[in-house]
């Protein structure tokens, strides 16, 4: 036989095999989801993680957003619900080859990515009533306006005005879906922001009890700042994986900034704070290693986002940085939670797992890289107060039974106060002797520890809806007295006379979860949060 036949006979044969492999892989079937499957997911998932996976009172389920749990883990989390969150187990009611379909659909990609950009957000802009219209003066009287409060009703998404002095309602009115991450106020108590879950920012004048402005500033949402001077609003998303810079005048978005590292790697942003001394916005990363200081004073510091090596006006490199520029600031593990010091110099970063880091914000590096803080704190419920002559922290645990006091000076923990469960929020005030947690978690959800700052020692346990959860203390502006809800559509607020511990009155609201004192929440004092 000829060469040349030869040669077309294996080209032919070659050509042959190829063509079988492709229509074989033609053929194969391709990783798609039945209705049993959807439907699984529509019935037991979607109510709070949104019917096309993009987040609601739960996180967003995809990929992107899973990149730290592993799917075995996901396994888990479906069986036995995750700790310290409102995530239930489903074992009793899915089998396991059910909850591994799940499993897989949660982690496929969707077939289009939804995008929310520049142009989007500003095309959601609503404006209700422009602000330069609103009358400087509230439509209500109070004795003291920086006295006021705001209750976050969650039952049917609902925002109570309260008066801090009378202890009675001024007003109700109806909010977006969902809101987290606690309202914020502008710096004169007039204005607040509201941010909900699936990302959008609302501007509400209290004084005239109006919505000023609206805008979606993200897909799913974690939370919100406003900067000290008043100025701007920053946004930090789960979906998409951006900060977002809005002008707190009517919400009109003004920056928007791609998460991620020098290598591509995007990620969820875990929370984002003010900074009133430093004139930034502070954001801690989800899926990187990184914190971001944001400037937003009208002149940011030479090599604020970069090094510079020569000063010299003639090097070159002695260069005005642009607006709003990052810092980024290297740390050991991911950030899921943290706090302040009362200076704003150090910074107290835990992740879920429970690892503890002190970062030095003024020399940009970690400082303490192994603070001891077991069982998951919840920094951002955190709380600094004296004790014998030293600033200690105190925090809450959302794994354990047990709050975590710690010295600011040496970083050692002094004690841990043993309590009848996991805690999501510790409150107290420069006026009281007294600082108060709850036991979200578990069979004694009812619960309320009341410690006293003076010995470290749990002094009385509440009880003041028996079976219903017990959370989230607030105080007046003076600290005369302390607000506790009841989360539970049949709840109410509870107030009780800070220093006797006797209850007050109750004013019942529907699934009240977080209390805000106007003046506490502006002044950024001890004993509260951010």
């Amino acid at each position: 036989m000829k060469k040349s036949t030869i040669a077309k006979i294996i080209i032919f044969k070659i050509a042959l095999i190829i063509a079988v492999v492709a229509l074989v892989f033609f053929l194969m079937p391709k990783k798609t989801f039945g209705d049993t499957t959807e439907k699984l997911y529509k019935d037991n998932c979607a109510e709070c993680h949104n019917t096309e996976r993009l987040g609601g009172m739960g996180p967003a389920l995809l990929p992107e957003n899973l990149k730290r749990l592993r799917k075995k883990a996901a396994i888990e989390v479906i069986k036995n619900g995750r700790v310290a969150t409102q995530m239930p187990g489903f074992k009793e009611k899915l089998n396991d080859e059910q909850i591994q379909s799940l499993v897989e659909y949660v982690y496929t990609p969707l077939k289009e990515t939804p995008v929310w950009g520049m142009d989007e957000i500003r095309a959601s802009q609503i404006i209700h009533n422009k602000e330069e219209d609103l009358p400087n003066k509230p439509v209500f009287e109070v004795a003291d306006l920086l006295n006021m409060f705001l209750v976050v009703e969650l039952g049917d998404h609902h925002v109570t005005l309260l008066d801090g002095d009378k202890l009675e309602p001024i007003h109700r009115f109806k909010s977006r879906f969902a809101l987290h991450g606690g309202p914020k106020y502008s710096p004169d108590g007039r204005f607040v922001y509201f941010a909900s879950r699936d990302g959008w920012i609302s501007k509400y004048d209290i004084y005239n009890l109006k919505l000023v402005a609206e805008v979606r500033a993200g897909i799913n949402t974690r939370n919100q700042a406003v900067s000290a001077d008043g100025r701007y609003v920053m946004i930090a998303n789960y979906l998409p994986h951006t900060l977002v810079l809005l002008d707190a005048k009517d919400l009109s978005p003004i920056k928007l900034y791609d998460v991620k590292d020098s290598a591509g790697k995007t990620s969820r942003v875990s929370a984002v704070y003010t900074a009133p001394p430093r004139n930034s916005f502070v954001a801690a990363l989800k899926d990187i290693p990184e914190l971001w200081e944001i400037y937003y004073g009208d002149e940011p510091p030479i090599g604020f986002d970069g090094w510079v090596h020569d000063y010299n006006p003639d090097s070159g490199e002695n260069r005005k940085a642009d607006p709003f520029p990052v810092r980024r600031i290297t740390v050991n593990d991911y950030l899921d939670d943290f706090f302040f010091d009362q200076e704003y110099i150090s910074l107290i970063g835990a992740s879920r797992e429970g690892k503890g880091q002190v970062v030095d914000m003024d020399i940009g590096r970690v400082i303490v890289p192994d603070l001891e803080l077991p069982g998951m704190p919840h920094l951002g419920s955190g709380i600094t107060f004296e004790y014998k002559g030293r600033t200690v922290l105190a925090t809450p645990n959302l794994k354990k039974g047990d709050v975590s006091v710690i010295d600011m000076e040496t970083w050692k923990t002094i004690k841990s106060i043993e309590t009848l469960g996991p805690g999501f929020f510790m409150r107290s005030h420069k006026n009281t002797n007294y600082a108060w947690v709850d036991v979200f978690f578990g069979p004694n959800k009812d619960a309320m520890h009341v410690i006293d700052k003076r010995t470290l020692e749990i002094v009385k346990t509440l009880r003041p809806a028996p079976g219903k959860t017990a959370a989230h203390v607030e105080f007046t502006r003076d600290g005369k007295y302390a607000l506790l809800s009841i989360w539970d559509p049949d709840g109410a607020v509870i107030i009780y006379d800070a220093e006797t511990l006797k209850e007050i009155k109750r004013l019942p609201m529907n699934k009240p979860s977080g209390k805000y004192n106007v003046f506490n929440k502006t002044r950024y004092l001890e004993g509260t949060s951010h």
